[in-house]
C-alpha cells in the first residue's frame, strides 16, 4: 500500500526536563492508501465473499476500506488493471497491456475465476453487489494511474520510456530479459508500458487543495499523455452549458463532478452528462471519448455497456459505436522505439505501436 501525506503534529512534548507535568502526545493526522494495481494478485484483490485469509467479509472490512481506500491505481508499468477481455467480451478495448500469467512472481498460475477480484472495472461492479448485500460500498474508489519507477524519471511516454528499474533502461537485452519469471511463465521487460499518471483536479496548486481533490475522488488516471478529461453529472444541463465559457462553474452549482455521487431523480428523469477531453498537444490526437456504465439488474447480477459517445473526424456513432476506427499514421520503419533504434527484431506478442487511454473516476447514480 501507498501511504499519502501523513502529518504529525506533538503538541506538547513528553519529557519532563524542568519538572513539568508529563503530557501524552496528540497526533493529528489525515492519511489514505492507494492500492497498487492489482492485476498480479491472482483474485485477492477485490474479494466478493471472503477475505484472503478465508474469514467472511463483514461490515467492518467493508467500512474499513471504504474508509481508508477512496482512490485505486488502475494502470501502471506492470500492465493495465482497468479490465481484460474475459470479464468484458464485447469490449473491444479490453485487451491494453494485460499481463495474466500469474501472481507477482509467477509462483502461481492465473485462472480465468481469478480475473474479476483483480480488475477495477469489475471491482466498481462487485461494489454495488457488496452494498446491496452489506448496506456498505467498499469497491467506491476514484482512479489514478502511476509509474511505479524506481528510476526517479517521470518517462511517461511510450517513445521515451526509460524502465521501471535501471535494468529496464533502453538496450537490445530489454526485447528478450525477462522480469518475471516463476512457474506461471514469464514475463518479459518488452511486456512493460511507459503507464501512468495520476491527474488531480484541485481547488489550487497547493498540497492541502490537492489532497482534499483526492479525498473526494475529483481524479482521472492517464496512461502516459496529459491529456485533460473532466465530468459533471446532472439532471437539467444544456447544450449551451457544455459550450459555454462558464461550463466548469456550471458543471458544479448544476450537478456533480468525477468521483461524486448523484440522486434525486424526479420521476422518468435520466442523468445528462457533461464531457470535455482535450489532447495532449505532444502527442497523438483523440480517437474517442466513451461512457462505460455498470449496474444491478432485477436478479442482483452485474452488469456493463459501453457507449461511443463522441468521435473524431468525421466519423458518427452507429449502434454506441464509432462507425469506423480511427486509423493509424504510425510510420513503423522510422519509429524512435527500441527495435529501430538498436537494429532488432521487434517480438511476435510487441505490438508496433498501442493507443494510450484516460480513466476517469466512476459517478454513482442512484435514483
Amino acid at each position: 500500500m501507498i501511504l499519502i501525506r501523513i502529518m504529525t503534529w506533538i503538541k506538547r512534548t513528553a519529557s519532563n526536563l524542568r519538572g513539568r507535568p508529563v503530557r501524552s502526545p496528540v497526533i493529528f493526522a489525515r492519511l489514505l492508501a492507494i492500492a497498487h494495481n492489482g492485476n498480479l494478485a491472482n483474485g485477492i484483490m477485490f474479494p466478493l465473499e471472503a477475505q484472503f485469509d478465508g474469514l467472511a467479509l463483514d461490515e467492518e472490512y467493508v467500512t474499513t476500506r471504504m474508509r481508508w481506500e477512496p482512490l485505486y491505481e488502475i494502470t501502471q508499468m506492470k500492465g493495465d488493471g482497468e479490465t481484460h477481455p474475459f470479464l468484458s467480451p464485447n469490449d473491444e478495448f479490453a485487451d491494453y497491456e494485460t499481463w495474466d500469467v500469474g501472481n507477482l512472481d509467477a509462483s502461481v498460475a492465473k485462472t480465468d475465476d481469478m480475473l474479476a477480484g483483480e480488475y477495477g472495472r469489475e471491482a466498481l461492479k462487485r461494489g454495488l453487489s457488496l452494498e446491496a448485500s452489506l448496506g456498505t460500498n467498499p469497491y467506491k474508489f476514484g482512479l489514478i494511474g502511476s509509474t511505479d519507477s524506481h528510476t526517479s524519471l517521470a518517462t511517461t511516454e511510450q517513445d521515451n520510456f526509460f524502465g521501471k528499474m535501471s535494468t529496464m533502461e533502453p538496450g537490445p537485452a530489454r526485447m528478450t530479459d525477462p522480469v518475471i519469471s516463476g512457474p506461471a511463465g514469464t514475463v518479459y521487460y518488452r511486456e512493460t508500458i511507459a503507464s501512468g499518471l495520476a491527474a488531480v483536479w484541485a481547488t489550487e496548486n497547493t498540497r492541502e487543495a490537492i489532497f482534499d481533490a483526492m479525498e473526494r475522488k475529483e481524479t482521472y488516471a492517464s496512461t502516459g499523455p496529459r491529456m485533460q478529461v473532466r465530468v459533471f453529472a446532472g439532471w437539467d444541463f444544456s447544450e449551451a452549458d457544455l459550450n459555454s465559457d462558464d461550463f466548469v462553474q456550471l458543471g458544479y452549482s448544476k450537478g456533480v463532478s468525477m468521483g461524486g455521487d448523484l440522486s434525486s431523480a424526479a420521476e422518468g428523469q435520466a442523468p445528462r452528462l457533461m464531457i470535455s477531453a482535450l489532447k495532449d498537444p505532444d502527442t497523438g490526437n483523440l480517437d474517442r471519448v466513451q461512457v462505460i456504465k455498470g449496474w444491478l439488474d432485477a436478479e442482483d447480477n452485474t452488469q456493463e455497456q459501453v457507449y461511443d459517445v463522441v468521435c473524431s473526424g468525421d466519423r458518427v456513432v452507429a449502434e454506441m459505436r464509432c462507425n469506423a476506427p480511427v486509423g493509424n499514421t504510425v510510420d513503423v520503419a522510422t519509429a524512435t522505439y527500441d527495435a529501430v533504434r538498436y537494429g532488432i527484431d521487434l517480438a511476435d506478442d510487441v505490438p508496433a505501436s498501442q493507443q494510450d487511454r484516460a480513466y476517469t473516476s466512476p459517478i454513482w447514480y442512484t435514483p
